[in-house]
């Protein structure tokens, strides 16, 4: 048993409360930087720090966001006038989180596929983030459908990274996020990529077992069940839970603390209301929460009426929140286009 076990039960527990779900906002300087960039926000450290304040700060969050996710540059910021965001975080009744990856590089010997990189060094910056007041953290790997791949050997390797990020975390004291993500690039079929994430997901858990991590201290962050965005034919909303839900109960132990969904590229409406389709429909059948950890599908609506605009700050809150609580109200199956449109701004 970990020295941290009862701390990692408890915080993997909050992170999934009810009527919760999880904030990334853990994009890498360059992501963040093209992001702004397709608004003509300046790509400076001050936009960067200006924008994650707005974030944290953003009035009532807590009420629906369990935890942010922040990016190394970030944990190590303060808001303007000198509280540092760790601080800001804990504050408002959230926990901070961390990423602890550094990136998704080109698989030798495999056009194509990418393994997920950052485990040199691992165990001390785990400690360092610890110590800065991180209780959890997050490594995506990432897989790609296409022409041949992908191959088992991508799989099993970043399986087999996951799994060893995973137990460093747990040793360390921060509750692992887990994020095996099949990406939606591509005319694959709903049929294809329940093939690729029913062979990802059963890897995954047989390396976490290999690896002798706690399943009641980490959550899972999957991508649904979809069709590839240049698929010709896609597929219901109701397709999709179905599919997504069917392939998590195969694959996922019963114990784990929670499922928390990346939106993957899909539209802030559409990631609603599949997450909304899962809970109101197949909730109780699950033995495990599911709910959401979303970036774009939170954050974008806030970031194109921010623009880097000192003045604008109130109102793109105001946006985030909104978002925020559409979720939230998707997280306990109670969403719908009404719901969007009563907690949308006058």
């Amino acid at each position: 048993m970990s020295t941290y076990t009862q701390e990692l039960r408890a915080t993997a527990k909050a992170l999934v409360a009810k009527g919760k779900g999880i904030l990334a906002i853990d994009e890498s300087n360059g992501t963040c930087n093209k992001r702004f960039a397709q608004l003509s926000i300046p790509t400076t450290e001050e936009n960067r720090r200006a924008y994650r304040e707005l974030l944290l700060t953003t009035p009532k969050l807590s009420t629906y966001i369990s935890g942010p996710i922040l990016f190394d540059e970030t944990i190590r910021q303060t808001t303007r006038n000198g509280k540092s965001f760790v601080q800001v975080i804990t504050e408002a009744d959230m926990i901070p989180g961390i990423k602890v990856d550094t990136g998704a590089k080109d698989l030798a010997a495999r056009p194509g596929e990418k393994v997920t990189e950052g485990l040199d060094g691992l165990r001390d910056r785990i400690a360092e983030y610890y110590g800065m007041g991180a209780r959890f953290a997050k490594w995506r790997g990432v897989i790609t459908i296409g022409n041949g791949i992908p191959s088992q050997a991508c799989i099993d390797v970043n399986a087999q990274a996951l799994a060893r990020y995973a137990a460093l975390c747990q040793e360390g004291g921060l509750v692992p996020i887990v994020e095996p993500e099949v990406l939606i690039d591509g005319d694959h079929t709903l049929e294809q990529c329940y093939q690729v994430t029913d062979r990802t997901l059963h890897t995954v858990f047989g390396q976490l077992h290999d690896q002798g991590i706690a399943f009641d201290q980490m959550i899972l962050k999957p991508s649904m069940v979809v069709a590839g965005k240049d698929c010709p034919q896609q597929p219901s909303v109701d397709e999709v839970a179905e599919a997504t839900i069917n392939c998590l109960r195969k694959n996922v132990p019963a114990s784990v603390a929670g499922v928390a969904f990346l939106s993957g590229g899909q539209s802030a409406e559409r990631s609603a209301t599949h997450l909304n389709v899962m809970n109101a429909r197949y909730a109780e059948i699950c033995p495990w929460p599911v709910t959401f950890s979303y970036a774009r599908a939170i954050q974008q609506p806030a970031l194109e009426h921010w623009r880097g605009e000192s003045q604008r700050v109130t109102e793109a809150q105001q946006r985030l929140l909104h978002r925020a609580k559409c979720n939230s109200a998707a997280r306990l199956g109670e969403y719908s286009s009404e719901v969007e449109r009563e907690l949308a701004l006058v």
